[in-house]
């Protein structure tokens, strides 16, 4: 909100070149359009030194169409970036020409060491505390760099992209894992991976994640924050490139021209994780693109987290007051610190807030359907800095807000993702919104004085006087239900 034009990034890629347009310059990106096309540019540099010329006039076309849509979108700003293939070629800079005079913009040629800090920085920007070893797998390199909290390590660069795999082993799985076992260093940033977890960035890595995914029968398609555990993903990645892609099971998910790479990526990927020891690989919808524009923000944007700001914005859209929804977040802030029995660790502190925002999201639907709408928006929503457990933390309190406390009747998979101790916070957290909006009708002014406090052995709701035609015998079961989650007993007190 706020942020101005539209801005748009131009990612010329050794396998892709694609538009993201995002809505501003913001902290929580909302992307407009987003659009690939796979080019092929790094299909055979290593073999023959240049760029060919059908991927060529296939990537100017792409560019000539991108440039147009910029225009019709009215794009403040295009920033375009150049990866390896267009970097190491010989006819490169000719190339590189003849792209800027399309796009009409300056194009920065990516060194391997700030390809692999952008990438970071895409993971700084849509992950919530990360911690352990970013790799970005292109066309033609593959880069890694370690990554703490914001801290970034220094990156580096291997020669690991499908493409380039496939050329210098002539197409030979065989040649391909020997040329891995050389170019990994046995010294060097996966040495801090051991029991971390590995954030996976790329096109081809993302193609193997969601064959994964469909082959499992996983409940929720979300790209980003899917997680593998290691022994899975080394299992997996060795069915993919020691058996035919094709007869796969469920390889219609993956797009025919990702197909031929898969098991090189795969292959790269078995070979980090084993012998980084990483415990789980992490699959990140954001990359280079994101993180460039994470790099404009000024520290203070930066340090801002993503998802509550997502989530104020569809507070701010989306409810019938704005407001309200801000002094729900202060009114549980107060229930939940009232009693040691409902101690919240800082994440689950945020989630709550942001769970508090969006509590309102359904409320146009029918109202046999809004528990279902907003389990639906919340858990598909293109939030970052939320893992699946977290999301569908999300969803199942603003279901239980709207739908009431039992999960019998819920009909969705989502239960699978969330551990007891999570659907029981779930649970308390719409038990408790159940009685805020029942006694303030989404109304603000109401909740400030009217504060739910655990007190002993007892759930205590205060309200005023004047507030008292409020409270009828719905709203006292709406109170009981909450106090029998907790253990507690329900008292209402009257102040005068």
């Amino acid at each position: 909100m706020g942020a101005g034009a539209p801005i748009a990034v131009i990612d010329i890629g050794s396998n892709s070149v694609r538009l993201v347009v995002y809505e501003g310059l913001e902290r929580a990106l909302t992307p407009l359009f987003n659009e690939k096309v796979l080019c092929g540019l790094g299909r055979e540099v290593v073999s023959t030194g240049r760029l060919q010329d059908d991927a060529v006039e296939r990537a100017f076309s792409t560019l000539r169409r991108f440039r147009a849509l910029c225009d019709a979108m009215q794009v403040g700003r295009v920033h375009a970036l150049a990866t390896a293939a267009a970097r190491d070629a010989q006819n490169g800079p000719d190339f590189i020409a003849a792209c800027e005079d399309i796009c009409g913009v300056k194009i920065e040629i990516l060194s391997g060491r700030r390809e692999a800090e952008l990438a970071a920085s895409g993971i700084l920007s849509g992950v919530h505390d990360p911690d352990g070893v970013v790799g970005d797998l292109g066309g033609s390199s593959l880069e890694l760099v370690d990554v703490k909290g914001r801290t970034l390590g220094t990156g580096i660069t291997l020669p690991l992209g499908g493409l380039a795999l496939q050329d210098r082993s002539s197409r030979s799985l065989r040649k391909a894992e020997k040329i891995i076992r050389d170019t990994v260093p046995e010294e060097g940033v996966l040495d801090g991976l051991a029991g971390r977890t590995f954030y996976a960035v790329g096109g081809t890595w993302r193609a193997l994640a969601r064959l994964h995914m469909f082959q499992k029968g996983y409940p929720l398609h979300v790209m980003h924050g899917y997680a593998i555990p290691a022994r899975e993903a080394l299992e997996f990645s060795r069915i993919i490139y020691r058996g035919d892609t094709e007869t796969l099971a469920h390889i219609e998910a993956v797009p025919s021209a990702r197909r031929p790479l898969l098991a090189y990526g795969a292959m790269v990927l078995e070979h980090v994780v084993r012998q980084g020891r990483a415990s789980q690989v992490v699959i990140s919808a954001l990359g280079v693109r994101e993180g460039l524009l994470y790099s404009l923000l000024s520290a203070e944007q930066q340090a801002e987290d993503p998802l509550l700001l997502s989530a104020a914005e569809v507070n701010q859209l989306r409810s019938r007051s704005p407001r309200h929804g801000g002094e729900l977040v202060a009114w549980t802030d107060a229930f939940f610190a009232s009693s040691a029995a409902l101690e919240e660790s800082r994440d689950e502190t945020r989630l709550r807030r942001a769970a508090c925002l969006l509590s309102d999201i359904s409320w146009r639907a029918h109202p046999d359907y809004r528990g279902e709408q907003s389990m639906n928006s919340i858990s598909r929503a293109t939030f970052v800095g939320v893992d699946h457990q977290e999301r569908a933390f999300l969803a199942l309190a603003v279901y239980f807000r709207y739908e009431g406390l039992g999960a019998d009747d819920l009909g969705s998979r989502i239960l699978e993702l969330v551990s007891t101790g999570t659907l029981d916070r779930a649970r308390i957290l719409g038990g408790a919104m159940r009685v805020a909006y029942l006694l303030s009708a989404a109304m603000p002014g109401i909740l400030p004085r009217v504060p739910l406090r655990v007190r002993d052995e007892q759930l205590v709701l205060t309200v005023p006087q004047e507030l008292v035609p409020l409270v009828n015998e719905r709203m006292r079961n709406r109170v009981r239900q909450l106090a029998r989650l907790i253990g507690r007993q329900p008292v209402m007190e009257v102040q005068e």
